[in-house]
Formats: structure tokens, C-alpha cells, sequence
């Protein structure tokens, strides 16, 4: 018996229990040698003694030990200790696919193909290795908490051969091919058959084909018209719905011949998804040829049981459809799957079809046996209305009968926030069935019985099947607090962690960094329903704000400075000089040209008019000469006065000559070229 806290192979701890199916348990274990978690499958004690039942856990071993591949679940080994038959395999903590669907309902069509692809090159892994899965369903595909698709429970796979493979060997009823549900001869392209159920569930959210039993379901399979997806989801586009039509084809010669042509039109429809290019093979007229007959439906049961000495036959193994216990621990997980039944009732489904071709007979038989009913019950009640039976006498006949029938019912327990497995065994004890259906709720914790079909107390009879409703738990969630100053991938990834989808947009920010989040909508500590998008806000940094720098010249200092700063501009160093243009006191120049666009708060430099410069011409006063005066006086004409005009050119700025010497006279040189 397994315990918590025990050695396995003196290396593997167990620490927790994980999950349960019907041949096997599956523990959290810690694998101290390389210091890392691990899933350990144990076989169930009861079957310890059964050689075969050990021969059929090991199938599952056997088939996946061989295989390396980022989506297929890995096993790492297979030991026996004191009567214990164990696997130990990789954890993946995350979700199955069929928990994801049912929470999101359908899938986006870009999510479907990217999910699909994985799944399929994890299945191209194992046809590479000659292994056909023989199982691919949602439940048995996970999904990680970083993302990565992981196929799991190879429970049935088995080496692909010309071998015919009986109907024992199906798996689950609704994802099964054709040729399975025949019992004939299983191979690679049964896998993509079963792959292609599971697109079509991720794109409608239901299965293609539903039904009263597992018989009813497997013979849909054979001979029923399946409708196309985009019946169900107009979105999907043309050549994504060929493809999942073509892998569903009923001939397995009409579907892709190998998964790496799938994929290679999976990666085409996600590039040009509107762009009909899907080839549907065409029959070969030198294959096998199957009419659905009611001779050929009616000998089902015997092909899957006459196939003589060639035939293997193989128990179904339903040991890793495990019920979940732990959301994030779901390797073995197979919620709500409708499996097919075991050989004896699957026998029993089969011998009740081929009663049918009897119908006739029986008919008649049953004919004649209600007659029969009807007249004794007339009689009887005449009988009871003339005083002919009495059934108050001292032997007690009467409340035998009644015991006896009351034995037949049995009251409905209180089921109630128990756990799948609780109400399982509840009902178990008492004769009961159960059949389950999910929904969210803030009352119940995600697992717990939620809603039972009979009130407590009602009596029920034994054999019914009772529907009851299991909580998925809220499906409201909560913005995260802490997401102002988050880089891109890291708002991205917190987003994610609560469930919801981030839409990006920018805006300004004076105090957060540029690329960073500034703020989000609906805002931190929001309530949102899971897979809400938030709008996330990234910084482009503080707002540039221009403005236009208006003229200035002419204006007093006051009037300009008053101007400028009014326009949002700073104004700079203010100088004085001379012009002949503008009057003294008024703006001469400015440094930025009226009329620009700058950046607020630039700086303006203003030179302020002095007026025209005044030139005065001082005397030229001649020194006294010491000569002695010539004898005769000069003849020279005297000079005539100046005609030359005086100049115009205004005076010449300090700036533009030499700097004045002495004096604190003010810088008059402007930053940049004035304009006049």
C-alpha cells in the first residue's frame, strides 16, 4: 500500500495523491537523485495478482519510454517494489485541453491551429518511432502553464502492424475512428481521424457526433453525415474547415496519408487562412470497399471477435482516465469523457443489435405477453373491486410485497459540496449512477457537487442515473494591483496568470518612463469575468507642446516680453544698440523669426532700439608755427567747403567692430542671428 512519505525505489518521495482511475493512482512524488518532481503511477493493489492486468500497465511504459519530444509527455521510469508496479513520468502542472474548451466554450482560430500543430508534431514523434497513439482526445492533451501542448497516456498505444486491432481497443467513444469502431485494422491515419475530432471540438465546442450509448456514438462514426463546423462558427475559415474535414474523412485512404502533410497545411491555413488550397485525396478504386449494409452493421460484434489467430486482442486500459484533483496537476486527468463500455457490456450492446434482426418474432412474442399482462390485470382488478383477493390476511403477503417493492428505492443523500469522487462513492453504496455536467459558481469550490438532479430525502430507484452539476468554481477574477511600471512582458504575463487578454495602446506620461505601463482599463483591483481583455496604457514619456513665436519688433520691451510669454516662450537676455530703423525703446531684433514653431518655454533674446547714433565733428585746432614767414604770401586758393554727402549707413554695431576698451559696457552679441 502506498503511503505518504514512502520510498520508492529508494529514490522517488511520495508526497501527495494527485488523481485515481480505475487500474491506477497517480501521486505527486520528489525524485531526490535529480532533485525534481515527478508523477508516480501505481497500479492499484486488486490487480497485483493479475499478470495481465500488470502486462497491460506496463503497455503505456513500453510504448512512451522510447519517445522524446517537447509535446509528448515523458516517462522516466518503471520499477516494481514489494508488490508494487509503478511508472514514474514527467509533471506537468497545467490544464487538460477538454477543461480548457469547456471554460472558453470554442477556441480562436489562430489558438486552434497553434494547439493543433503541437498536438500533431508530438503524434508525428511517435509515427516516426512506428507507435500509433490510438487515444487522442482533449483529455489526454495538457496544456502547461507556460504553454507548451503535451500529449499524454499512451495507455493503448502500440506498435503499428498489419495486425487487425479489436474493438476492445477503442478508447473513447466520441474521438474514435471508423475503422476502431469496425475493429479492423488500425494505423497512423486513425490518429489524425481522432486529431481531427478534437479541432473540431476546439473550434464549435461539441463534439460531431453525440448519442444515447457508446454503440450509438461508434456507429455515427461508421455511417453518419458529420456537419461541417462552420455550421456551428461561422468565423472559421474555408481552408481550416477543409482540413478538419479531410482528417475526419470515413476511409482512412481519404485522409492525410501522414501528419507531417497536416501540419504542413495547418502552418499554410495560418498564413493565408481564407485561401481555399486543401487537396482532398481521391479513392483508391483498388482499395477495400465498405458498404454500411445492415449485414455489415449486424456483424460488428463478429469481426471484432472472429478475426482468428492474427487478431491481438487488448483490453481496453482505462487506468489513466483519472478524475482531477488538483487544477494544476492534470496529467491524468478525464473529465466528463464518455468511455466505451468493457468487453462484456460492449458484447451485451452488440447482442441486443443483433436481436434486432429478429424483431419480427420478438414482436410478435411481446405482443402476446402484454395481451397476457392486460388480462390478468383486468382481472386482478376486478377481483379486488368484488372482494375476490384479499391481501389484509394473517400471512402477510400484502407487506412482503410492499417491502419488496419499497427494497427497489433507495433515498437521494445529500451530495452537496461533496467531491466528485465523494458523491461517486455515496451513490456507488447505494446503487446509484451519475452522470455530470460543469458550470461556474462563486459558492461552490471548483470540484465540489454543486447541483444534484433529486432533492435529499427522495426516494430513487436503484439503477437510475443521477444528474449532478459540478462547480468549476468563479469565473470572475480580479485586475492585478501592481501593474504601473511594468515592462510589455511582464503586464503581458500577470494579465495572464488571472485570466484575462491584454489589448495595447499609449499615451503621454510626466511620471512614468517611457515603455513602461502608465495606467490600465478596467483599473487595477477591477472584478472582470475570465478571458476579459484589459487595455493596457504604455508611456511615450512627458507631452511635447509646441507653440508659434509671434513678432515682436516695434513693441516696447514690456509689450514684448508680455507677447512672448503669453505664447508660452521665455524671454532671454534683453540688449540695447543703435537704429536708424526703429525709434529708441523699441524691439530692433529678436533671435527666433516670428512666424516659427518651436517647443514651449524657448528662450527669445531681444535687442531694444537706442536710436540713431549722433556724430558731432570737433574743430581742428593748429598748433602755432615757429617758422619764420616767408618773404612773398601764398598764392593757393583757398579751400573750397565740402560737398560730400553725408553718409547714411548706420553706425557701426559694437558687435560687428572692435569691443569697446574700459568701461562695464554690456555685452551686445546675440546667440543667434538677429533679424531686422
Amino acid at each position: 500500500m502506498v503511503k505518504i512519505g514512502m520510498f520508492l525505489g529508494e529514490r522517488y518521495e511520495i508526497l501527495e495523491k494527485i488523481g485515481s482511475g480505475g487500474m491506477s493512482d497517480v501521486y505527486r512524488a520528489k525524485d531526490h537523485k535529480l532533485n525534481r518532481d515527478v508523477a508516480v503511477k501505481v497500479l492499484k493493489q486488486e490487480y497485483n495478482s493479475d499478470r495481465s492486468f500488470i502486462s497491460k500497465f506496463r503497455t503505456e511504459a513500453h510504448a512512451a519510454a522510447c519517445l522524446s519530444h517537447p509535446n509528448i509527455v515523458h516517462v522516466f521510469d518503471v520499477g516494481d517494489e514489494d508488490d508494487l508496479h509503478y511508472i514514474v513520468m514527467e509533471l506537468v502542472e497545467g490544464i487538460t485541453l477538454k477543461t480548457y474548451i469547456a471554460k472558453k466554450g470554442k477556441l480562436e482560430i489562430r489558438e486552434t491551429i497553434g494547439i493543433a500543430m503541437q498536438v500533431a508534431q508530438g503524434i508525428e514523434a511517435a509515427h516516426e518511432q512506428h507507435i500509433v497513439h490510438r487515444d487522442i482526445k482533449p483529455q489526454n492533451i495538457i496544456i502547461s502553464r507556460d504553454g507548451k501542448v503535451k500529449v499524454t497516456d499512451f495507455g493503448i498505444a502500440k506498435a503499428a502492424t498489419t495486425e487487425t486491432i479489436t474493438s476492445s481497443t477503442m478508447g473513447s467513444v466520441h474521438y474514435i475512428s471508423p475503422e476502431q469502431a469496425r475493429g479492423g485494422y488500425c494505423d497512423e491515419r486513425s490518429d489524425i481521424y481522432s486529431l481531427g475530432i478534437t479541432m473540431y471540438e476546439m473550434l464549435t465546442g461539441r463534439v460531431p457526433f453525440e448519442g444515447d450509448s457508446a454503440v450509438s456514438v461508434a456507429l455515427l462514426h461508421i455511417q453518419g453525415e458529420m456537419v461541417p463546423p462552420r455550421t456551428y462558427n461561422e468565423m472559421i475559415p474555408v481552408s481550416l474547415e477543409k482540413i478538419v474535414l479531410k482528417c475526419t474523412q470515413k476511409k482512412p485512404e481519404m485522409r492525410y496519408r501522414t501528419v507531417t502533410e497536416l501540419i504542413a497545411d495547418l502552418k499554410r491555413a495560418l498564413m493565408t487562412p481564407n485561401e481555399d488550397f486543401v487537396q482532398m485525396n481521391a479513392l483508391n478504386s483498388d482499395g477495400p470497399t465498405r458498404v454500411m449494409s445492415e449485414e455489415e452493421l449486424s456483424q460488428i460484434k463478429s469481426e471484432a471477435h472472429g478475426a482468428g489467430d492474427e487478431t491481438e486482442v487488448l483490453e481496453p486500459v482505462d487506468y489513466d482516465d483519472m478524475e482531477r484533483e488538483n487544477r494544476y496537476q492534470l496529467d491524468y486527468d478525464d473529465e466528463e469523457d464518455e468511455l466505451l463500455p468493457d468487453d462484456d457490456d460492449y458484447d451485451d450492446e452488440y447482442e441486443e443489435y443483433e436481436e434486432g434482426k429478429k424483431s419480427d418474432k420478438v414482436y410478435t412474442i411481446v405482443g402476446i405477453v402484454v395481451a397476457v399482462i392486460i388480462v390478468l390485470l383486468a382481472l386482478f382488478v376486478l377481483g379486488r373491486t368484488f372482494g375476490l383477493f384479499d391481501f389484509s390476511g394473517g400471512n402477510g403477503s400484502g407487506n412482503e410485497l410492499t417491502a419488496e417493492s419499497d427494497a427497489t428505492e433507495v433515498p437521494m443523500p445529500n451530495l452537496l459540496g461533496m467531491t466528485v469522487e465523494e458523491a461517486e462513492s455515496e451513490l456507488s453504496a447505494l446503487g446509484l449512477d451519475m452522470k455530470l455536467s460543469y458550470k461556474e459558481s462563486s459558492d461552490y469550490e471548483e470540484g465540489q457537487i454543486m447541483e444534484q438532479e433529486y432533492a435529499e430525502g427522495e426516494a430513487v430507484k436503484r439503477g437510475t442515473v443521477v444528474q449532478l452539476t459540478v462547480s468549476r468554481g468563479t469565473d470572475e477574477t480580479t485586475v492585478p494591483t501592481d501593474l504601473v511600471g511594468m515592462t510589455r512582458q511582464e503586464v503581458t504575463d500577470a494579465l495572464q496568470e488571472a485570466g484575462l487578454e491584454a489589448e495595447f495602446d499609449e499615451i503621454y506620461s510626466d511620471s512614468v518612463d517611457e515603455g513602461l505601463v502608465a495606467r490600465v482599463s478596467p483599473g487595477m483591483g477591477s472584478t472582470c469575468t475570465i478571458g476579459d481583455t484589459v487595455t493596457v496604457y504604455l508611456s511615450l514619456g512627458p507631452e511635447t507642446r509646441t507653440t508659434d513665436v509671434p513678432s515682436v519688433l516695434g513693441m516696447s520691451e514690456s509689450e514684448a516680453r508680455s507677447e512672448l510669454e503669453s505664447m508660452g516662450l521665455t524671454v532671454g537676455s534683453v540688449t540695447e544698440d543703435y537704429s536708424d530703423e526703429y525709434p529708441a525703446g523699441q524691439v530692433m531684433t529678436q533671435s527666433v523669426r516670428g512666424g516659427s514653431t518651436v517647443e514651449e518655454g524657448t528662450r527669445v533674446n531681444l535687442v531694444i532700439s537706442l536710436g540713431p547714433e549722433e556724430t558731432t565733428e570737433a574743430p581742428t585746432t593748429e598748433a602755432p608755427t615757429t617758422a619764420p614767414p616767408t618773404t612773398a604770401p601764398t598764392t593757393a586758393a583757398p579751400t573750397a567747403p565740402s560737398t560730400e554727402a553725408p553718409s547714411t549707413e548706420p553706425p557701426t554695431r559694437p558687435s560687428e567692430t572692435e569691443a569697446p576698451t574700459g568701461g562695464d559696457s554690456p555685452d551686445q552679441t546675440l546667440p543667434d542671428q538677429p533679424v531686422q
